[in-house]
């Protein structure tokens, strides 16, 4: 890994997401040595916890849209 890769926290779900899937592969095939194995598992958990920030955001926003369609239409009480 000579190219210096994007910190996990600026990187879109997608991107996360797909390299986390690359890192996984990799050390499930064996094909890397221990020391190179330990370092994509910490980048993995960076990953992780990148597409857990942004699934949170998303069910923050989809919640927040579902109380809102929610709510009547006129909130205010007349007198």
């Amino acid at each position: 890994m000579t190219d210096a890769l994007p910190a996990p926290e600026t990187m879109d779900f997608d991107d996360a997401l797909r390299e986390l899937e690359a890192i996984i592969e990799r050390i499930d095939s064996g094909e890397v040595e221990l020391e190179e194995a330990m370092s994509a598992h910490r980048r993995g958990r960076a990953l992780v916890l990148r597409c857990r920030s942004v699934l949170d955001a998303a069910e923050q926003e989809l919640e927040t849209s579902w109380q809102d369609d929610a709510e009547p239409a006129d909130t205010q009480a007349g007198d």
